[in-house]
This record gives structure tokens, sequence and C-alpha cells, in this order.
């Protein structure tokens, strides 16, 4: 019962998802405050998936948005929602393929695995005085969508062949994050940011070892905040 209940709780958040992007370009100035930031999470993504021939990172980018929120000193809780984010593997394996359950006909190509989630971060973030952060803690995710794709572009005519798998995929994508960065403007800015994330499940059900893990580079943009600590002066 547990388990359908954490996934409709991560369903009605995908669906809120993109339409909280837009609020938040609206209404941030109203989200912010001396205690509270909001805006949108952007970057680049390279991850990784065990247990297959290839080890050759997928590049994506991602998307999203979050809460920083002080708890105690310099103590945050940090969380929110990756509306757009994928992971997987990159220059599969005629073996991998075939792992996969890829039936179609073989080409000359690119074969990649995509495997798109909603991620929660949920870390606990302590700020420096000089501008700079730690953060570690779980990460969460829902798995909606995932599909082999094969991209070719052989006299100069370009290809691509979506094959959906989801249902060799588990619904939930978990494990521990952690990472740092730097908060621009004496910490009243945009923040810049590395973090590494080792999920602790499978990604396909019923195999044990296929476990993801990725780097991710990205930038936080507060909504509003610039307006809200102009007043507060």
């Amino acid at each position: 019962m547990k388990k359908y209940l954490l996934i409709i709780g991560f369903v009605l958040i995908g669906i809120t998802a993109q339409s909280q992007v837009i609020i938040s370009l609206l209404l941030g100035d109203k989200l912010n405050s001396p205690n509270l930031e909001f805006g949108l999470e952007g970057g680049f993504n390279y991850t990784n998936i065990s247990g297959f021939e290839s080890s050759e990172m997928l590049r994506n980018f991602n998307l999203g948005f979050y809460f920083d929120i002080k708890v105690k000193n310099q103590w945050y809780f940090y969380t929110g929602v990756q509306v757009k984010s994928s992971f997987g593997l990159d220059d599969l394996t005629q073996n991998d393929l075939t792992f996969l359950e890829w039936d179609m006909e073989h080409y000359d190509g690119n074969y990649k695995q995509k495997v798109n989630a909603f991620m929660v971060p949920i870390l606990a973030n302590y700020k420096f005085k000089n501008h700079f952060y730690v953060e570690a803690g779980p990460q969460l995710g829902l798995v909606y969508n995932s599909w082999i794709q094969f991209d070719s572009d052989e006299n100069h005519k370009e290809t691509r062949i979506k094959d959906y798998n989801r249902g060799l995929t588990n619904w939930i994508n978990g494990g521990l994050a952690g990472g740092f960065g730097y908060k621009l403007q004496k910490g009243k800015g945009m923040t810049i940011g590395v973090r590494y994330y080792q999920a602790l499940t499978n990604v396909l059900e019923d195999t044990d070892g296929s476990i993801n893990n990725s780097f991710h580079i990205k930038v936080n943009i507060p909504i509003g905040a610039g307006k809200v600590v102009k007043n507060g002066e």
C-alpha cells in the first residue's frame, strides 16, 4: 500500500511540475523571503548504468525548480523537483541491445538507453561565510518513461528510432546525493555547483547490478530574490 501511495504522490508532483515552473517565473518574488529561496535549477547531467558492456556516459540537459529553506544558523534544507531529468547509457553494444530485448534490425549508428524520471533531492545544506556550500542527503525519483534510441546521419540523412521499453524498468529510483558549490554576488545571486548521485536501486526490474549514477553540473537562478533583499534593507 505504501508503494502505491508513493507512486501516486510522485505522479501528482509530475503533473503539477511544469505548471509550477511557469508559476515560479510569475510569482517568484512572492515565494522568496529572508528564510526561503525559490527558483529554477538547470544544468547538464552525465549519467551511467552499471552491468552493461558499454561504459559511455549519457549527456542530458536537466531543468526544474528548487526550495532552499533556512533551518538554523548556516544550516539549510534543500529540495525541489527536476522536471526535465533523464539518465541512461550511451553507445550500447550488440550484446547490450540483446539484453534490452531490442527486436529490430541492427543498423550502423549510435544506440543509447534513456530513462525519464522526476527526481526529488532531499538534502541538508551547510553554507560557509565565504559563500561556498556543501550538501548531502537522499534523492528519490519516479520513472515515467524509458526507451532505446537509435541515431544515424548516414549519407547526410538523419534518422532517429525510439523503441520504448518502460516495462523493463523499475518505477522507483532512489539513492544518495552530495555536492558543493558557490553563490555569486556575495551570496545574493545565482549559484553554481556540482552534485554526484549514486542510486541504490536497480534501474531494470529483476536485474541486480543495473545501478545508475550521475554527475550534475548545475546553475540555480533565484526568482525575485533580489527584490526581497532590496526591500529588506
